[in-house]
């Protein structure tokens, strides 16, 4: 049991520590570092020892903004144990006190402690062995502060003569050993009077040599036979040799050269995010609006080219170069939008692979319910697998590790970091005044202030635009805009309702700004039609039939072409049906040139039959036969007349059609029994498909329940093994003794008449072990029932699962 006094006591250790904390900082330390949770510690042993591992630090420290992981490199530099004044002269410098340090550094401070990265009280702040190992300079590698090793450090494997050589040079008066030699030295680097008025008498040559060195990195190269001012610096320890030909400035000399500091430029404060132009709420929802119906559209329209099956699968996985060319070419986009379509649908579930033998992408079950859909509800969809998808469209193009091309849809475009990122540009965009738009750079400078490990060098503040983060914080606000969820740059109302995970009120707030679609087109006597918005399905399907889309925008413009008035004959329709349609959705009437088109098409349509022979020609006018005879484009088809009216040739039936239409010809495919054959399109569709699930980013932040239990075990298993406890010789090693079954049944019994608690070694039915402190009530049918400690409830535990039992010693 913990008694007061050593609940208040100094800690010596980081595990002594957590014991003094409450359930609460527990629990916060475990939703800060959720991997400390897997699986959950025994003790707080146990999670001190995994608190202070090398990749849970490092993961720690990812996290840490920059005036965090400053506080932490600035410790790093410092004596161990150092004191809160130390530090904050360390990140203040000689300077002027600096209010805005003066105020974050508290905080940044109880970020650490809360991690478990600083620990102690502010007279003795330590950081943890490893964090220490990761952020202070080692041999050849300087600290992020640019900070090198101590003077003490540098001249470990100096002799003691050259070190007393070293006091001689500085004016210092030699002493009976290294140790106390290296002691005057480092306490002349730190005394700024002493230091100063040696620095007086150095050449300007030296000077200078000091000043490339002091902010880092503080290695340098000599000579063999060193320059006289360089040679100055050696003789006086302000240079070290560390290696041969290459030497160092030492940390007190650095730190005095930097007026005290251990960073160039601290960063107390997150560079703010302010809008760079401002557009009223309307006009943002508008443009928002009208691009989410360009999505959709975009999305339909993509799948609707792999409606018969689209592109093959790569044997490695992905979609091959020239098939995103081809979709880009199709959707009337770059490559880059086209990769960010097909990547949508591919989270949304809308498009998979279809699992057959010659593999191929196509649209899945979930595309004909998607459709069905309203546009809101359709909309939404996209873009919560959107801000959810831990793949990232971007990375398409560029060689992974082993210099193989990331195709899109491919294996190896997850970035784990993606859907933080995307959240965290939302929640700035929508901490702006509403239809605030703010500069790119601005909010990649806010992220990289935020996660500065993550974004570029730590510490720096400055880190170069093509860091992972960087990139995912511009694709998002390239792809934010392409969906809808911003207008104009700033975050939309139905952006707004999509960040809080409200799906019906993102409905809510979306439909009434879709414009509805509309059921008719403006003919034009120049063979095209425009649609001046969004068309009803039934007439856009139609109209994507009979004629061919020319541009895309605010309206579409439809071109009517021989071609396509035939691919509407060869689906079934004749040309009264064609005429019927136009008249019934044109709010103008049909062109004289539009309806002579469809006539003059339907008249020459089915005039010549083809079919398989391997395919035969059959035209009742013997005069068209013979013209296609004399005509030289048809050598290429091999005919031949078999009879007066038929034709045969050696190509199959489709060359046989396709070639004939090119010759200007009107041709219609035939069955077997010489009905016309009707073509229609066919929807290809995978089986069955579920969503790709987005790769998580370490493991999942626990929830109330979750910490509430584990941070209930971990202080159960703590107490059972730091519980005082009688000595034996069986358990002078701290672990539990087995005893005999006689023997833990008369403890058992003992115990209930006495009320002492009892320390017990137990296994469940799984075979797990644990150690558990409980204070018996009644021992009966092989089972003992009592207060469980370790979980503060009362237990029933049988006897034959107990491997040993141990008296408690008085408190």
């Amino acid at each position: 049991m913990r008694t007061e006094s050593t609940a208040t006591a100094t800690p010596r250790t980081l595990a002594e520590e957590l014991r003094q904390r409450d359930d609460a900082s527990l629990a916060a330390l475990l939703r800060a570092r959720a991997d400390l949770l897997s699986p959950v510690p025994n003790d707080l042993t146990q999670l001190a020892t995994r608190a202070g591992t090398r990749a849970s630090v490092v993961r720690a420290l990812e996290r840490l903004d920059t005036f965090a992981l400053q506080t932490a490199e600035a410790l790093a530099v410092a004596p161990d144990p150092a004191t809160y004044a130390q530090l904050e002269a360390l990140l203040t410098g000689d300077g002027e006190r600096d209010a805005d340090i003066e105020a974050a550094l508290p905080v940044a401070l109880a970020t650490l402690r809360e991690q478990a990265l600083v620990w102690g009280g502010d007279d003795r702040l330590r950081l943890v062995r490893t964090a220490r190992e990761l952020l202070a300079p080692s041999p050849g590698h300087p600290s992020p502060t640019g900070l090198g090793p101590t003077v003490a450090e540098a001249t470990s494997g100096m002799s003691p003569g050259r070190v007393q050589q070293l006091l001689a040079g500085a004016g210092l008066t030699p002493t009976h050993d290294a140790v106390s030699a290296v002691t005057a030295l480092t306490d002349l680097f730190r005394d700024r009077t002493r230091m100063s008025a040696l620095l007086d008498e150095a050449p300007v040559d030296a000077l200078e040599v000091l000043g490339r060195l002091t902010w880092g990195p503080p290695y340098g190269q000599v000579t063999a036979q060193p320059a006289p001012h360089v040679r100055w610096l050696l003789d006086r320890g302000l240079l070290l040799p560390t290696a041969p030909g290459t030497v160092v400035l030492p940390r007190e000399a650095a730190l005095h050269l930097r007026g005290g500091r251990a960073h160039r430029e601290p960063r107390p404060l997150p560079p703010p995010v302010e809008a760079a132009s401002t557009h009223s709420g309307r006009v943002v929802d508008a443009t928002a609006a009208g691009q989410a119906y360009t999505a959709l559209a975009t999305v339909e329209e993509l799948l609707k080219d792999w409606d018969e099956g689209g592109p093959a699968v790569l044997r490695a996985g992905g979609l091959s170069v020239r098939d995103l060319k081809r979709t880009a070419v199709a959707l009337d986009v770059s490559e880059p939008v086209a990769a960010f379509w097909i990547e949508l649908a591919y989270a949304a579930g809308l498009v998979a692979s279809d699992g057959e033998a010659d593999e191929r992408y196509a649209a899945t079950p979930a595309y004909d319910a998607w459709l069905e859909q309203s546009p809101a509800e359709r909309w939404q969809v996209l873009a919560t697998a959107w801000l959810a998808a831990t793949r990232a469209p971007g990375v398409a193009g560029s060689r992974d590790a082993k210099d193989r091309v990331m195709s899109v849809l491919g294996p190896h475009l997850d970035r784990s970091a993606a859907p933080e990122v995307r959240r965290r540009v939302l929640d700035l965009l929508a901490a702006l005044p509403e239809g605030g738009a703010p500069a790119p750079a601005s909010i990649l400078e806010r992220l990289r202030w935020e996660r500065p490990l993550r974004g570029g060098a730590a510490g720096s503040g400055a880190a170069g635009q093509d860091d992972l983060r960087s990139r995912l914080a511009q694709w998002a606000l390239t792809e934010a805009e392409l969906l809808g969820v911003t207008g104009r740059g700033a975050l939309s109302s139905h952006g707004r309702a999509l960040l809080v995970e409200d799906d019906e009120l993102l409905v809510r707030v979306l439909a009434p700004l879709i414009p509805d679609p509309l059921d008719h087109v403006l003919l034009q006597a120049d063979l095209t039609a425009v649609a001046p918005g969004p068309l009803e399905r039934p007439l856009a399907d139609m109209l994507g039939v009979l004629a061919d889309v020319e541009s895309k925008g605010g309206a579409t413009v439809y071109r009517f072409t021989a071609a396509s008035v035939r691919r509407a004959l060869d689906a079934g329709k004749s040309a009264s049906d064609l005429q019927a349609f136009l008249t019934a959705h044109s709010r103008t009437p049909v062109p004289q040139p539009l309806a002579y088109l469809i006539d003059d098409v339907a008249r020459k349509h089915g005039h010549l039959r083809i079919g398989a022979a391997s395919a035969y020609v059959r035209c009742d006018d013997e005069a068209v036969l013979g013209e296609i005879l004399a005509d030289k484009r048809s050598q290429g088809l091999r005919l031949r007349r078999l009879a007066p009216t038929v034709l045969a040739a050696q190509a199959d039936p489709g060359t046989l059609l396709e070639g004939l239409r090119t010759m200007g010809f009107a041709p219609a495919a035939e069955s077997a029994e010489g009905d016309v054959l009707i073509t229609r399109a066919h929807s290809h569709r995978t089986p069955p498909r579920t969503p790709p699930e987005p790769v998580p980013d370490g493991p999942p932040v626990p929830d109330a329940t979750l910490l509430g239990a584990a941070v209930r075990a971990i202080r159960a298993g703590d107490l059972a093994s730091t519980a005082p406890r009688k000595e034996t010789p069986t358990t002078t090693d701290g672990h539990l003794p087995r005893t005999t079954a006689a023997e833990t049944l008369a403890t058992m019994q003992a115990a209930v008449m006495t009320g002492d608690a009892l320390w017990i070694g137990y296994v469940n039915a799984e075979g797990t072990a644990s150690q558990r402190v409980i204070a018996p009530v009644r021992v009966e049918g092989g089972f003992v029932t009592g207060y469980d400690h370790t979980a503060d409830e009362v237990r029933t535990y049988p006897l034959h699962r107990i491997t040993g039992v141990a008296e408690l010693a008085e408190e």
